[in-house]
């Protein structure tokens, strides 16, 4: 996924979308608010992304779709995520029109949240 980031350029594209499924996570980390906070912050410095406020982070559902779901206003777009409580599973969107680097994006939440895999899906929006 290296080279997203010149065909960000050279399609001149308005911003990046990843969607990151995680599977198999630490259900102590996605169970915990504190530590769905503490990933945002640090993922956004990884990125080299800004937060624009707090997070929002908020537990809500019921059965398969019970969990926590995040959502961190970044100066250049938005950082999204659920985290279900049944299947320990995490879904993460990022997006931004600013650039960044997706796999380390992906890697970086996969280990923080103990994941034994994850699949990752990138989409340039024009």
């Amino acid at each position: 996924m290296k080279d997203i980031i010149e065909q960000y350029k050279k399609e001149d594209a308005w911003g990046l979308l990843s969607s990151i499924d995680i599977y198999e996570c630490d259900p102590e980390k996605i169970r915990s608010k504190e530590a769905i906070r503490e990933y945002v912050s640090r993922l956004c410095k990884l990125i080299d992304m800004k937060q624009y406020g707090e997070p929002i982070v908020v537990h809500f559902g019921k059965g398969e779709t019970e969990g926590y779901s995040l959502v961190q206003l970044i100066e250049t777009s938005l950082i999204s995520g659920h985290f279900a409580n049944e299947s320990n599973r995490a879904f993460i969107d990022i997006f931004s029109c600013k650039p960044y680097d997706p796999d380390k994006a992906a890697e970086f939440s996969k280990e923080f949240f103990g994941g034994k895999s994850y699949r990752l899906n990138v989409l340039l929006r024009k």
